[in-house]
């Protein structure tokens, strides 16, 4: 792979054009996520806790902005050196900003997929795929890549349906923050899967999205793996510095969030971080802070700070490697401050993740997911397969907003006409969910 092709500008279905003077297309593709309703709807996505009275936690909103902004400085720094290391590029017109624009715009939409919920509605979906009473029926009228797709839903591949819809639904962002994007460039079935590659561990895109992934995969030269009658590719280089960011914000900040609510103790949080700062950590000026809260806000701005420092040095230390395709790892599983982070994570699962308030969102999560989904899917199925549809399957079908209702009739098959639920299912805010599922289930009446 080469810089020069990676950082390709031009969208899908579109003509090669002349770089821009004023606003590059990248930061043209950061503005097109900021407005796009998708984007707009993670504001009420559960990040990890519910959102309780007492205290502020991140939702997927808040989680998207901090990580596209260190993806911004990763990118940017990385950049600046691998400009130094590639002068042509700078000839060409190509600048750090540019990279610093690419990743964030990658990062800024990597959870645009997501169902409410968290990652219980994403286990919701997959469970009720693969365990419905209509499983059998349901997977007869696909094939068994269509098939895989539905029953091993992933929010990775959901956020590259959303963003490459047709007309005005989709976002036509350029292939270089498609590809920075792709952090699972492969589809959901292969003959077989590499283990030791961290880029196939789960699906990028859906069986619908194919052809546009392989024009993404030849306009930026990205190397293509597995058999031929498999559709998977080394990840795009950047896309290391999105997971990367991604990373160091979950990590650090779901600690932060664990601290001000009480469930992880200052002095467990003050060590953990401490130990990734190293020696710009100054006890007498910590505790010379007054307030818990700032404590933890200092210490985690110098994490963060350092661990970018040391995933830029990382990728650099790996450029060669990343080009050629045999670099497949987290950074930060390669980075000194490993591991803490591995730390970190355990702390985090054994007093965050299995805290009573998460597990009760996730438990709830799924009964709602699931009880939309036993209701809804039986009505699209009806309608793609019978020539009289019930009352019933009729009046849930009408709940659905006129764009999704056009795109159920419209689709060509099954499989199309169920991702088209899908879109509408997993773009639910949590609190849309869960008032959906409580009226048609009777829990309560509108206006009630």
């Amino acid at each position: 792979m080469n810089w020069e092709r990676l950082l390709s500008d031009r969208r899908p279905g579109e003509a090669p054009k002349t770089r821009p003077d004023k606003r590059s297309k990248f930061e043209q593709d950061y503005d097109r996520i900021v407005f796009s309703h998708p984007f707009r709807m993670l504001q009420d996505k559960t990040q990890v806790f519910p959102l309780p009275k007492q205290d502020f936690v991140h939702t997927r909103l808040t989680h998207s902005l901090e990580v596209a902004s260190v993806g911004r400085s990763l990118g940017k720094y990385a950049g600046e050196r691998v400009l130094h290391n590639n002068p042509s590029l700078k000839e060409q017109g190509f600048t750090s900003a540019d990279f610093g624009a690419i990743v964030s715009a990658a990062a800024l939409m990597h959870d645009l997929g997501n169902p409410p919920f968290g990652h219980a509605g994403e286990n919701a979906i997959s469970d009720f795929f693969k365990k419905s009473p209509m499983t059998t029926d349901i997977k007869a009228l696909m094939s068994d890549k269509e098939w895989h797709d539905l029953m091993n839903f992933e929010g990775n591949a959901q956020g590259f349906r959303l963003v490459n819809k047709e007309n005005f639904q989709g976002l036509h962002l350029t292939f270089a923050t498609l590809g920075a994007f792709s952090k699972y460039p492969r589809e959901s079935l292969i003959s077989k899967v590499i283990p030791e590659r961290k880029s196939q561990k789960k699906y990028g895109f859906l069986q619908i999205n194919k052809a546009v992934f392989r024009e993404l995969a030849t306009e930026t030269g990205l190397i293509p793996l597995g058999d031929a009658d498999d559709a998977a590719w080394c990840r795009h280089p950047l896309a290391f510095l999105v997971e990367a960011a991604d990373d160091i914000c979950y990590n650090i900040i779901d600690l932060e969030d664990g601290a001000n609510l009480g469930l992880v103790s200052l002095d467990e949080t003050k060590n953990m971080l401490s130990a990734i700062i190293g020696d710009d950590f100054r006890e007498e000026k910590f505790e010379k802070i007054k307030s818990t809260k700032e404590k933890v806000s200092v210490l985690r701005a110098m994490a963060i700070s350092r661990l970018i420092n040391q995933c830029v040095a990382g990728f650099m230390e790996n450029e060669h490697n990343l080009l050629n395709g045999s670099f497949d790892r987290a950074l930060t599983d390669e980075i000194e401050s490993a591991g803490v982070l591995k730390e970190i994570r355990k702390l985090s699962y054994e007093k965050i993740y299995k805290s009573r308030m998460v597990l009760e969102r996730e438990i709830a999560g799924f009964e709602v997911l699931n009880g939309l989904l036993e209701a809804f899917v039986p009505a699209v199925i009806s309608l793609k397969t019978k020539k009289k549809v019930s009352w019933r399957h009729s009046s849930l079908l009408s709940l659905l907003p006129a764009e999704t209702q056009i795109d159920i009739r419209s689709a060509a098959t099954v499989y199309e006409s169920l991702l088209a639920l899908m879109d509408f299912i997993s773009g639910l805010t949590d609190s849309l969910a869960l008032s959906i599922f409580r009226n048609i289930r009777g829990i309560s009446l509108p206006g009630r």
